[in-house]
């Protein structure tokens, strides 16, 4: 029984139900779109993700444990990181351009066994220490060995049963859905402990996409840009077009291909295709919305002239967009608004909130738990430092202004 009347039900946020509850309810509605034309429904989703479970826990993956996932936006990228969460295990994704140092140290973090892999990366693992790394799920040929692993072929993750075996229990909406690891500006890459009810969270902020929509995901699906964006259509009941990474010549040819109508520009994304001439096809497209992070100062302009909203917010992996913008934000330099749900403030070094307009660190929490990250992998003190005073901190320099604008 619910009591918290704030908390949404397990087939609002947890993969599991959610997922059967949308196969269930609109089994004929395209899911995920794919470069070349594949499509998946929602009963085809359902039924690939329940058989990867299946063969995954043939592997002996079980309920809570870190499995490793290598490898670039496709397909199978989704049906690993679905299948493991419909299992109750956690997905932990790691970036494709990791090797030496940086590979080594997320192997250890993770304390995973087990690794799905493509297979042209796997020459990264000869001069690193696995840990408890044991096994390689290897997609693709692969001539590659290391006598201190077993390596499977790609048909490992099909080899099971239709359906995999009921779970010890239900998966709750606080238990562990992934694990992000940071770009390690800071020092070595954190691992994020995020909740279903953080993916659920994150999604609560984009408020203006409808179970229509079809996002475009060319983020990967090792940072928190591509799984907050796939995870937040799922939510909604909308779609997603999976695309392998961003691409200036070909952008807008994708958005035609696969139908895409909301998507996410980040860093440099937004200026390379504004530098773009004008064209007779501005507005031969059917995107109407795009999310910019950082919002240029032409972006309205860019917004005019292709015919889209546009819309701006303040995220990392350990939070939730805590602020996003209005439709179309007229103010230059800012991310937005706090949204409902959100607490922010701005204070000093000893957590003092600062005068609107003078300059200090952002810190965050919610009203409801579980809606941001659960701590930092193996952390303890890392996670206690960021958490300090029951706020996340941070670590962002930003000021406020009288009216609530952030920036």
């Amino acid at each position: 029984m619910r009591l918290d009347p704030r908390m949404p039900r397990a087939d609002e946020c947890v993969l599991q139900p959610l997922l059967e509850r949308r196969a269930r309810e609109t089994p004929d509605k395209v899911f995920a779109v794919f470069e070349g034309g594949e499509r998946w429904t929602y009963a085809q989703l359902l039924a690939r993700v329940q058989r990867t479970a299946a063969s995954l826990q043939t592997l002996g993956v079980a309920q809570g444990d870190f499995v490793l996932s290598w490898q670039g936006n496709g397909p199978v990228a989704l049906r690993t990181w679905f299948g493991l969460n419909y299992l109750g295990a956690v997905y932990v994704p790691v970036n494709t351009s990791y090797r030496g140092r940086l590979l080594e140290h997320v192997i250890e973090n993770s304390d995973a066994s087990l690794m799905v892999a493509d297979a042209r990366l796997l020459d990264r693992l000869a001069d690193v220490s696995l840990a408890a790394l044991r096994r390689v799920v290897a997609l693709g040929p692969c001539a590659w060995r290391d006598a201190r692993l077993e390596l499977l072929p790609e048909t490992a993750l099909s080899a099971g049963p239709a359906q995999p075996e009921p779970l010890a229990r239900e998966i709750a909406p606080w238990d562990i859905q992934n694990v992000i690891y940071t770009s390690g500006t800071t020092g070595p890459s954190k691992g994020v402990l995020s909740p279903y009810l953080h993916a659920y969270s994150t999604a609560a902020a984009f408020h203006a996409v409808t179970p229509e929509d079809r996002n475009m995901v060319n983020l990967p699906l090792f940072h928190a840009g591509g799984t907050g964006a796939s995870y937040r259509m799922l939510i909604r009941g909308a779609s997603i077009a999976l695309v392998e990474s961003f691409s200036t010549h070909d952008f807008w040819d994708k958005v035609r291909e696969t139908g895409t109508t909301t998507l996410t520009l980040l860093g440099a994304m937004a200026p390379f295709l504004m530098k773009q001439p004008p064209g007779p096809h501005d507005r031969d497209h059917p995107l109407r919305m795009a999310v910019m992070v950082p919002l240029p100062d032409d972006a309205l302009a860019f917004g005019e002239r292709c015919g889209i909203d546009i819309y701006t917010t303040f995220n990392m992996t350990e939070i939730s967009c805590p602020i996003y913008s209005q439709r179309n934000p007229a103010i230059k330099g800012t991310c937005g608004i706090v949204r409902d749900g959100v607490q922010c403030r701005v204070v000093d070094d000893n957590d003092c909130e600062v005068p609107h307009g003078t300059v200090g660190e952002l810190i965050v929490r919610t009203d409801v738990p579980w809606a941001m990250n659960a701590g930092y992998h193996k952390h303890p003190q890392a996670t206690a430092k960021a958490w300090r005073n029951g706020w996340f901190h941070t670590g962002d320099a930003f000021r406020r202004d009288a009216q609530g604008n952030f920036f």
